[in-house]
């Protein structure tokens, strides 16, 4: 049965059709639908982890037991996740293991654009990237043989635009997997120097096997064009464009097994072309195999490694002209804000009106960063904003009163509790804001552990917050409603005036979630209005203004009465 699916759906498809019994990961775009859509089949078990690397080792320990299993993340999340993956290289599996990462060249969501396969070449396991969701689906089907194969965890390589468009799938039946009987491996699995010495040589034997399979795999073809002038090397989403603004004019050696690259089929497709072009986003990976290897290419020198690759380009690249009716610049700008009635605009507005330097972390409220509010002085990584506090206060103690760190529910859970460890361990004077929205607002609300609920639903244990902070010695905490905004100022006044670490939570929920019910909208009593634009520096969607005043739009407006607050001329109603 075919069935239009987005390329996640297709992954998650795939990895349930070839026998999967156990999915964790962390939520991140562009990887979230994966285990979103994993947890729609009753028959396996479908989780949310803390964070990726815990993600990781769950799969690890899944696989260990016999069963075959899967964890998702986006690029940085297998940063977090880099430690338990170079090990499990050297362990192998016993159940099949299957880890999905997918890529965001051009930052859609992402704070970098790094290129996972980096990763594949340093940790010396097979990757594989399909070009659309039918591959993905295939991919990720064969995934398990090919990870119980060569005894390796297998890295599947998406990226924003597979993940995110659509295509046919064949759908298919479930292959049941019977899981493989338990058997102490000390020596396998116990990794102390002694073992670990013992499994170096295994994997690069396995290494070796790979390439040799990558000579003839199902996942690496060959495409002639109606001449051989032109040969074309690439990959992934890259293909697509390739055949899209090129078509059957060159030929393609499409590679599905990004990591080992081949060598002798490569080298024979070279041999009957007259000019050989490497097409790839991000780095020049594959064009450098191709160097390695003695080969004339083009690569690089015709196409940038920042950003994403469009049809338009490529056709410029190979001299022809353009078929793009409308140019990226000729588009109106929409840049991401905060939601109306969003908890955390409050906040920034009052950190904004303090002139404080903030220490910003990654979700919804790293956009505090974007004007009016222009609230945040960094965002580096997931649990970032705590421990960059904590540094930064060891350097400058004498900014102890200027300086907080803020960071969302889900954030703290993933990687903030251990920095904030560190600031009750190591004393600094820091005044940290935690951000409790009650869900994981950025990716498309998911559950985490201090929501109380699992990916199903379900309720579950909840992390509580202000006992967390109490339990690691932190011993000022506070809980205030962002929506008070003199309170919330009184009380980080009050905060920053004590030399000591402490804790301020605020709390309310999404204004998106289900259950959240909104106010009714406010209105404007124009008469009143001065135009003296105090409620605009909240940056609030559902508040514009003209020679007319200002105007509340009730088609977005929650009746959050945060700007009414900030009306000097009692102009904005409830």
């Amino acid at each position: 049965m075919k069935q239009l699916l987005i390329g996640n759906h297709a992954v998650a498809q795939g990895l349930y059709e070839g026998g999967m019994a156990f999915i964790s990961g962390y939520p991140g775009t562009p990887s979230t639908e994966i285990t979103e859509h994993a947890s729609t089949f009753p028959d396996i078990i479908s989780e949310w982890a803390p964070n990726e690397k815990v993600a990781l080792e769950a799969v690890f320990g899944a696989s260990l037991a016999g069963v075959r299993a899967a964890c998702t993340m986006k690029h940085v999340g297998l940063n977090v996740a880099a430690d338990p993956l170079f090990s499990f290289s050297y362990t192998g599996v016993r159940g099949g293991a299957v880890i999905c990462v997918a890529d965001d060249p051009a930052m859609h969501s992402s704070q970098n654009e790094q290129d996972s396969r980096h990763y594949a070449i340093a940790a010396k396991l097979p990757m594989l990237e399909p070009s659309d969701s039918a591959e993905a689906h295939d991919y990720a089907k064969l995934s398990f043989a090919l990870s119980e194969q060569f005894d390796t965890p297998v890295l599947l390589r998406m990226c924003t635009r597979i993940s995110h468009s659509q295509s046919m799938v064949e759908v298919g039946e479930r292959i049941p997997h019977t899981p493989i009987p338990y058997q102490k491996q000390a020596e396998k699995y116990v990794l102390v120097p002694a073992n670990a010495k013992r499994r170096h040589p295994v994997v690069e034997a396995r290494m070796k096997a790979l390439a040799e399979y990558a000579e003839t795999c199902p996942f690496n073809a060959v495409e002639w064009g109606k001449d051989r002038q032109i040969g074309v090397v690439t990959s992934g989403t890259c293909y697509q464009y390739v055949k899209e603004a090129l078509g059957d004019s060159v030929s393609v050696f499409k590679l599905g097994l990004v990591n080992p690259l081949p060598v002798q089929s490569l080298m024979d497709f070279a041999s009957q072309v007259k000019r050989l072009v490497v097409v790839e986003e991000l780095d020049g990976i594959i064009e450098a195999h191709c160097v390695s290897l003695g080969l004339k290419v083009d690569g690089k020198n015709l196409f940038s490694v920042i950003g994403e690759y469009s049809q338009d380009m490529i056709r410029k690249a190979f001299g022809l002209d353009s078929h793009t009716p409308i140019k990226e610049s000729e588009l109106p700008l929409r840049p991401p804000m905060m939601c109306a009635g969003c908890p955390h605009r409050s906040i920034f507005y009052v950190l904004s009106k303090l002139k404080l330097t903030v220490m910003g972390d990654i979700g919804c409220y790293t956009l505090g960063a974007q004007p009016p509010l222009s609230a945040l002085d960094t965002a580096l990584c997931m649990g970032a904003s705590l421990s960059g506090l904590h540094g930064y206060l060891k350097a400058r103690p004498d900014a102890f009163d200027q300086t907080v760190g803020v960071i969302g529910d889900s954030t703290f859970i993933h990687s903030g509790m251990t920095s904030l460890c560190e600031i009750a361990y190591n004393q600094s004077p820091a005044t940290v804001i935690v951000l409790d929205n009650s869900i994981t607002g950025m990716t498309g609300h998911q559950q985490n552990p201090s929501t109380g609920y699992t990916i199903h639903g379900d309720p579950t244990a909840k992390v509580n917050l202000e006992a967390f902070c109490h339990a690691i010695g932190i011993q000022r905490v506070s809980v205030v409603d962002p929506y008070d905004m003199a309170l919330c100022e009184k009380v980080l006044r009050e905060e920053l005036a004590t030399k000591e670490p402490s804790v301020i939570i605020s709390r309310r929920p999404c204004v998106l979630l289900k259950q959240v019910k909104a106010k009714p909208a406010l209105t404007i009593d124009t008469e009143k209005c001065r135009r003296c634009k105090r409620c605009m520096a909240l940056g609030c969607p559902a508040l514009s203004i003209s020679d007319m005043g200002v105007a509340i739009d009730s088609t977005l407006c929650g009746g959050c009465e945060v700007c009414l607050s900030l009306c000097p001329f009692d102009a904005i109603k409830a």
